[in-house]
């Protein structure tokens, strides 16, 4: 639940949204060179020390000129969640307010951008017995058709999970057999949660997915010019990491572990992860499109960066 006073008596806060190279960390980096504004990542892998390229990270130059907040917060080892994500977002979202100055969420991550605005309802903790059924049963009939049984209990969260993410099938399918409710109903059960900022959201995500595609392919041929395999074996070396880690499914990592492995070729490994990030770009637009009151910017049109501060100028003025 949003606060229910005016927003007007709400200090502003800008939600800079968007999938995956789209162009989100430089359009904010160009925000705050024009606007009273610090950035807060809002991202799933950047929290994570040690991952870098494979999680397109800013630079040292990118951050010198505009820190990132909620970056490099995290061992790999750890698992960060949602609900982490949200009160460590709001602590700074209180410090940079209390400076005088606008929070600006930047990030693709919209399980923490719904977690922070609306709230996330108490949902049962992970139980191994009934995520290892779940598994055996996968191993029988596939994900495919676990995700069908997931549309089925709880078509919300069907429509919404790609039948290609194991993990969050998984998950919801486990929540609905320990509670015997779905887990998208009791995800709106935050009753009495207070969202004590006025967000203005903006999404940069283009229209023509071929643009898009394009990105995704030439930002995985610059992370391999990068160094990225040899990020990701130094990470394996630690002995403390798994395939199964939280961190270590981040999208590219798990197709370049597969590689390392010698399960699969090169060429396997990088089209798999071209693939894997269109499809994390496509949930991502999925969630965009059911996110209420976003402006779209529109890639095509011309200066993306002008769009966004007449959008953002005109809000606050409202504000």
């Amino acid at each position: 639940m949003v606060d229910k006073q005016s927003d007007k008596k709400l200090p502003p806060a800008i939600f800079l949204m968007g999938p995956t190279a789209s162009g989100k960390t430089a359009l904010a980096i160009d925000l705050v060179q024009q606007l009273p504004c610090d950035i807060i990542s809002v991202d799933s892998a950047l929290v994570y020390r040690g991952m870098n390229i494979g999680t397109a990270k800013p630079d040292a130059s990118e951050l010198a000129l505009a820190p990132h907040r909620l970056i490099d917060i995290c061992d790999p080892a750890e698992a960060y969640s949602a609900a982490r994500f949200s009160e460590d977002a709001r602590k700074e979202m209180a410090e940079i307010t209390q400076a005088g100055r606008i929070p600006l969420l930047v990030g693709g991550t919209m399980l923490y951008f719904r977690a922070l605005e609306f709230g996330l309802s108490t949902l049962p903790e992970a139980d191994p017995e009934v995520r290892d059924q779940l598994e055996q049963e996968a191993n029988q009939i596939g994900w495919e058709q676990m995700h069908l049984q997931l549309s089925k209990v709880d078509p919300e969260a069907g429509a919404r999970i790609h039948p290609n993410d194991p993990q969050r099938i998984q998950r919801a399918l486990e929540v609905y057999r320990l509670s015997g409710q779905p887990m998208s109903k009791l995800q709106r059960q935050a009753e009495g949660y207070h969202f004590p900022y006025s967000p203005i959201r903006v999404a940069r995500a283009p229209l023509d997915r071929a643009l898009l595609h394009r990105r995704i392919a030439e930002r995985f041929d610059v992370m391999l010019k990068q160094g990225f395999e040899s990020e990701v074996r130094q990470l394996l070396e630690r002995g403390d990491l798994a395939p199964e880690t939280p961190s270590m499914r981040s999208v590219g990592y798990r197709q370049m572990i597969r590689y390392i492995l010698g399960e699969w070729s090169r060429e396997e490994m990088i089209e798999r992860g071209i693939i894997a990030t269109r499809q994390l770009a496509k949930r991502q637009y999925t969630w965009l499109r059911s996110y209420p009151g976003v402006h779209w910017l529109d890639e095509e049109s011309g200066d993306i960066l002008q769009q966004a501060l007449k959008i953002i100028r005109r809000d606050l003025t409202l504000g």
